[in-house]
């Protein structure tokens, strides 16, 4: 590599600040694009530490995996926080240029979709939002079909000596995530004997670290939209706050939460 490459260069600072491009001459449209802008790169960041969680738990590498995990909450919190940002924009700022959106909605966001896949939230629907054959229908595709991190997890407690039924964790392609009594006994085992069990312990915590950010950030969206938008139907033809309040009951890691009722 060039030892004369400048900071321009080698973050792509060009094509970076070049791809904000807002359709109407509305001030406050700059700061709509850059903050889903920003919200997209965090996301290419998340599924990268996710991927490498992934990797390691697949190799039995618990506790490397926590750093990746760590880092996702955190990265989780940042974008929880951006939604005060856009809170600035008023309902009258955000009407000046809303027409211009057209049909298009985050809800459409192929690298969410991603990461709701590569989490075990599942629902092919989101699929039909990208073209057959491009990066975006690939990925979610990939994901759709590869085993999400809950499965990773679970594969380990089993090799562990756990008692998870197979099926808990290698299940037909696509197919979703059911709650399991015997999943949810393993992890009780865990938490009521941490020093014995301490790696799976704080393995689980990490997951539901990042359980309760993505439900945080969830919950914000729906607070933001509705101070902006009210109860209006979304840009992309969704019930708009009465479809994103639905979202607040998933859980990618349901036992890690029900275990905490029967300690």
């Amino acid at each position: 590599m060039s030892q004369d490459i400048t900071y321009g260069q080698y973050l792509g600072l060009k094509e970076l600040l070049g791809a904000q491009r807002p359709l109407t001459g509305e001030h406050d449209e700059l700061l709509f694009v850059i903050l889903h802008q920003t919200m997209e790169l965090w996301m290419k960041q998340t599924l990268h530490e996710i991927a490498a969680a992934q990797h390691e738990i697949r190799d039995g590498n618990l506790v490397p995996a926590y750093k990746n995990l760590a880092r996702v909450s955190r990265i989780q919190a940042v974008m929880t926080q951006t939604w005060d940002i856009l809170s600035t924009m008023t309902p009258a700022d955000y009407l000046n240029f809303r027409a211009a959106l057209g049909t298009s909605s985050g809800f459409q966001s192929a690298q969410f979709r991603t990461l709701e896949y590569r989490l075990g939230m599942r629902d092919p629907s989101f699929l039909k939002f990208q073209p057959e054959g491009s990066d975006e229908r690939r990925a979610m595709e990939d994901a759709f079909a590869a085993p999400s991190l809950y499965d990773d997890v679970l594969a380990q407690l089993a090799k562990a000596g756990f008692d998870i039924p197979k099926g808990a964790y290698e299940r037909p392609e696509g197919t979703p995530y059911v709650e399991s009594e015997a999943v949810e006994a393993a992890w009780l085992t865990v938490y009521r004997d941490v020093e014995t069990y301490w790696p799976f312990y704080q393995l689980a915590e990490k997951l539901i670290d990042l359980d309760d950010a993505l439900l945080v950030w969830r919950h914000k969206h729906v607070v933001t939209v509705e101070r902006i938008i009210g109860r209006k139907r979304g840009t992309g033809g969704t019930d708009g706050v009465s479809y994103l309040q639905q979202t607040l009951t998933r859980r990618a890691f349901p036992e890690i939460w029900s275990l905490r009722t029967k300690l």
